[in-house]
């Protein structure tokens, strides 16, 4: 089952206050490259002059075309509110969201990041506190803990996500692969897959970069949930084994080529076709990227495979989820009671259901019914697996998470692990007064 820990966020973050002043469509996350404003078709958006419109931000320009429809849904039941909806790239809006919050006249509906985008809008003091509407209750209990702050519910997750690479369960069948359960199981399999010309693992580095993979590649050298908050104090250290071991996993996946080629220089849409022509087995991202590869290939049968790197007895964590899409109401917003109406509309189990199926998303909303081929065999990782909350969520400074992922990087571009793991040491004790 998920095993919960969120930690208490806190600091603040230097944030850019260049906005950007129009958006292209967007491709996916924590590795989206464009952006878009869309808000329903313009008839409905036009249905009535005296309706009251809201505006609604966020990063998933690929839920695009679900959110338009559910939208006009939305616009059909209440036809007293429109909904103008704005989707910016996600690094965009990860650098920006704040400053876009500032007035009150963008984003009465936004969506926040957990861990450092949270920690910074919080102090801000732009949530507006939920803990007392009903829709509350339309979550699941143990899903809320990330967005709340001093005993406040300020955000609601949406979306719960399995930060783990996907891979090609069919073509695992065919090679007569057994699922690897410790790290030898999985050189193993890394080693046939190889002399099958096929790459194990399809590598986004270019966009996404070790983002995503750092969560499970660490999972089981640093089982400490706190070890991120002990970096952060001082009390830890990136020179210690728990991280030097990880970037030497690393540097091993890439020297006996787990990797592709150029796997820096390689970016999401590459990495995503490679896995849906059958040239990669697995691909480095995580659960949001399903949908997309079936759209690739339809043939593709997918699960999560996280990299598996002590022996079977040292395993204490299956794998990585997070709960995030944080659906929050503008605190500077004048019109806080609409936007609270769309949240509680997108919070239905009919409504969760039809966004969850048609984006390839698990959801936080009680009673959401996955029809999807891709979430009803993956589904069973919710309450079956012992999962780990993304350590990479856990850190709140964000010097600290850029000295992280680039010790990573630097190991992948040939830098010793130890000091790759000195280097970003420096840097978090000069952005942590150690």
């Amino acid at each position: 089952m998920l095993k919960k820990k969120y930690g208490v966020f806190a600091g603040m973050l230097t944030v850019s206050f260049m906005l950007a002043a129009c958006a292209d469509n967007s491709s996916q996350q924590e590795a989206e490259e464009s952006g878009n404003d869309s808000g329903g078709d313009e008839g409905s958006s036009a249905s009535s002059e005296d309706a009251t419109e809201i505006s609604f931000i966020h990063w998933r320009g690929e839920d695009e075309e679900v959110f338009d429809d559910i939208i006009s849904q939305f616009e059909e039941e209440n036809p007293d509110i429109t909904v103008q909806m704005n989707i910016y790239p996600s690094e965009q809006y990860q650098s920006n969201a704040q400053q876009m919050l500032r007035d009150g006249s963008t984003g009465d509906v936004f969506t926040s990041f957990p861990g450092t985008q949270f920690e910074t809008i919080n102090n801000a003091g732009f949530f507006t506190d939920l803990s007392d509407e009903g829709f509350v209750e339309n979550f699941a209990e143990t899903s809320l803990e990330v967005g709340q702050s001093g005993g406040s519910q300020l955000a609601i997750p949406y979306q719960l996500v399995f930060n783990m690479p996907v891979y090609n369960k069919g073509m695992f069948e065919e090679l007569g692969i057994e699922v690897p359960t410790s790290w030898s199981e999985y050189q193993e399999m890394a080693e046939t897959l190889k002399e099958n010309d096929i790459t194990p693992i399809a590598f986004p580095g270019a966009d996404i970069g070790p983002n995503q993979t750092m969560n499970s590649m660490m999972m089981n050298n640093a089982k400490n949930v706190d070890v991120f908050a002990q970096l952060e104090s001082g009390e830890e250290s990136l020179t210690n084994d728990w991280w030097v071991s990880t970037l030497e996993d690393f540097q091993y996946f890439n020297e006996n080529g787990y990797f592709q080629e150029d796997a820096l220089g390689t970016n999401q849409d590459s990495a995503m076709q490679m896995v849906a022509d059958e040239e990669a087995a697995m691909l480095a991202t995580g659960s949001y990227h399903m949908a997309s590869l079936k759209d690739l290939n339809e043939d593709l049968e997918l699960g999560f495979l996280p990299p598996i790197t002590v022996p079977e007895e040292e395993v204490e964590y299956e794998g990585i989820h997070t709960a995030t899409f944080m659906l929050a109401v503008n605190q500077n917003s004048e019109k806080k009671e609409e936007a609270k109406t769309f949240i509680e509309f997108l919070s239905q189990p009919d409504i969760a259901s039809q966004y969850a199926n048609e984006t390839g998303q698990h959801l936080t909303v009680n009673d959401v019914e996955y029809d999807s081929e891709a979430l009803q065999n993956t589904s069973h990782w919710i309450d079956e697996k012992d999962t780990r909350f993304q350590p990479r969520y856990l850190i709140t400074e964000a010097a600290v998470e850029d000295a992280v992922l680039s010790s990573i990087e630097n190991t992948l571009g040939g830098t010793a692990p130890g000091e790759a793991a000195e280097e970003a040491q420096q840097i978090v004790e000069e952005n942590i007064g150690g």
